[in-house]
């Protein structure tokens, strides 16, 4: 199905699945309805089945908008203890998105089911709420722990079946651009991996980047990830910039988004620094995943200068991540959209497109960890492999049953909506049009606030160069409070508390 018609189908308010590999534009998708919806006036929930995830979309986790948390069942009576603001949240909600749906329990969706049902009193599925579930079931599969109870696909709960959602399976490629792993991880969905698939792979490990040091690299654990970005960031040469984190909310919200945001509360930098964008740019001058390595700091704000690969120089400012529940902001995180990239995870990589990469698949766990990890780069001569062992090779048997289903049910919901094409080819012609107004940006952007901010705090938001800490020790050690030395630095009181726990210790400040 192309994109333009899933749109369509979408704003005609069907509950739908909206699925295909990777690369085919799940997320473009789901932003463009969600901006023509909220336009439209109506009320959407975004959310997500991890945190990471629901950050891209400006969302939620759907355990935390429904409420049952990391609960396996509803417990009796379990509305007479819900919150007024939750309750009103589900009340008012039109539309739900609940994207990365490959990971949520067939269970799970039953217990939503009921929350809104219950809550909305209707007894109908969601309580009659639009829902758009996205995801791709060959990707992460639902987590099973020994302590937990046990589950599989949502295709197999019961409100899958009397919701009967419309399938919106996506196949026009937008990623890959060589027949090579495209036709590799065509036949890892198909279950056909041949020996010239393997063979293929099994010789991007006797090849070496040109650039070693400056290229990124997937591991399938952390611990891999930390020792590698710490190690090559000490290697430079080069003066030490810190950059803290802004916050807003309560604390345990803040917690809660910063698990989910892939800048780090405290980003350290060095000239030379090979570094990834994790937001897409406003100005679309760099996207989520762009590889680009810090070239200067600007005079003045000390923002990080980064050229990226795609040729542009940006100059790094801060950006905000929302923790939303419904309309409600509960909060905020705001950073230089950055992080050190010689490495990540490739659970973390999910979502991203990379130019190049280096991954060690000798460690993968779990089916379609592979899948994930090879299908973050574009074509197979910017793919390069440490190694790679079996289950990486592997999707889920499930997987694969339920995409011959949802492969068949996506033709016959295509030919129902067939006559929406005109509909489709009439909003293209619309935007673009050149004599259509553009959108109204909103003011007070960053550069309005940190000036605001830097009214009382000269310093905000620049980062710590060597002798602001050798100044914030020398004052510490001679007894100087934290607003003391706020006023000699400069900065907010926030700021030096966390500066101070930085060098001394969690407990140095209260």
């Amino acid at each position: 199905m192309k994109q333009a018609i899933a749109l369509e189908i979408l704003c005609e308010g069907e509950s739908a699945l909206l699925t295909g590999p990777a690369g085919t534009g799940k997320t473009f998708v789901l932003n463009k309805f969600i901006q023509i919806a909220k336009a439209e006036g109506k009320k959407i929930s975004v959310t997500a089945t991890t945190g990471l995830a629901a950050t891209h979309l400006g969302g939620a986790t759907i355990h935390a908008w429904s409420g049952i948390g990391i609960a396996d069942e509803l417990k009796p009576g379990f509305a007479d203890h819900m919150s007024k603001s939750r309750r009103e949240i589900i009340e008012k909600t039109d539309i739900l998105i609940i994207d990365e749906i490959s990971m949520l329990h067939d269970f799970r969706l039953d217990m939503i089911d009921e929350v809104c049902r219950v809550v909305r009193r209707r007894d109908e599925p969601f309580g009659g709420i639009q829902i758009v579930m996205s995801g791709d079931f060959f990707q992460l599969p639902p987590v099973n722990r020994n302590d937990t109870r046990v589950g599989g696909f949502v295709v197999s709960s019961e409100v899958w079946r009397e919701l009967d959602p419309t399938v919106l399976y996506l196949e026009e490629q937008f990623r890959q651009d060589d027949e090579a792993l495209l036709g590799i991880l065509t036949a890892m969905r198909d279950d056909d991996i041949r020996r010239h698939h393997v063979e293929t792979l099994l010789a991007r490990t006797e090849v070496a980047p040109d650039d070693p040091q400056n290229i990124t690299e997937l591991h399938t654990v952390n611990i891999d990830v930390d020792s590698i970005n710490h190690t090559k960031l000490k290697a430079l040469n080069t003066e030490e910039f810190s950059f803290q984190q802004f916050t807003t909310g309560g604390q345990n919200y803040v917690e809660s988004l910063q698990r989910s945001v892939l800048a780090p509360a405290e980003l350290t930098l060095r000239k030379g620094a090979l570094v990834m964008a994790v937001k897409n740019s406003p100005q679309r001058t760099y996207a989520n995943g762009s590889i680009g390595t810090v070239v200067d700091f600007e005079p003045g704000t000390e923002y990080p200068v980064v050229e990226f690969r795609s040729g542009r120089t940006v100059t790094m400012v801060p950006e905000s991540w929302e923790l939303r529940d419904g309309d409600k902001k509960r909060a905020s995180i705001s950073q230089i959209p950055l992080r050190l990239a010689w490495a990540i995870t490739v659970h973390k990589s999910q979502g991203m497109t990379l130019d190049a990469a280096r991954i060690d698949l000798r460690k993968a766990f779990v089916p379609g960890m592979g899948y994930v990890a090879l299908s973050r780069v574009k074509n197979i001569e910017n793919l390069y492999l440490y190694g790679i062992n079996r289950t990486a090779l592997t999707i889920s048997e499930d997987a694969l049953a339920i995409d011959s289903v949802l492969r068949d049910k996506t033709r016959s919901d295509s030919e129902r909506f067939a006559h929406l094409a005109a509909r489709a080819e009439q909003r293209a012609k619309e935007e673009a049009d050149p004599a259509k107004p553009a959108r109204k940006t909103s003011s007070g952007g960053w550069s309005d606030k940190i000036a605001k901010m830097r009214e009382t705090y000269p310093n905000a938001y620049k980062p710590w160069a060597q002798h602001d800490d050798a100044t914030l020790k020398q004052e510490f050690h001679a007894g100087k409070t934290v607003a003391e030395l706020s006023k000699v630095l400069g900065r907010h009181e926030g700021s030096i508390k966390m500066r101070l726990q930085k060098h001394f210790g969690e407990d140095v400040v209260q």
